[in-house]
């Protein structure tokens, strides 16, 4: 089955610096004063990140009395685990099937089991 992702996500998760402001928000929603400290970026710099990543569906926002604060809306996620679902399968059987080959030849592709000096 394919899951569409929005190309609108795919452009704000390839800016490295919205990546550092989701991974931020990942453990608890934030002002954007928090963010600006934490990020050691400028408020204006932090604000345009944010509205990208809200336009995108990324993060909501709450006001909450003069500060907004943000968190990240884990619904573009879904779509992106399962996006990103069958290319995970791909490689874990691929991974599983090199983990039985290895076990199964122990000593390797013209190996003898002494040591090849």
């Amino acid at each position: 089955m394919f899951v569409a992702v929005d190309d609108a996500v795919w452009t704000a998760l390839a800016d490295p610096h919205r990546r550092a402001v989701l991974e931020r928000l990942r453990t608890r929603p934030r002002s954007v004063g928090e963010l600006v400290t934490e990020l050691g970026q400028s408020q204006p710099a932090t604000s345009k990140h944010l509205r990208v990543l809200r336009s995108a569906g990324l993060v909501r926002v709450r006001a909450e009395a003069q500060r907004r604060i943000y968190a990240i809306d884990p619904g573009p996620m879904a779509e992106l685990d399962a996006w990103i679902a069958p290319y995970r399968r791909l490689w874990n059987d691929s991974l599983d099937a090199l983990e039985r080959h290895l076990a199964d030849n122990p000593d390797g592709p013209g190996r003898t089991g002494e040591d090849d000096r």
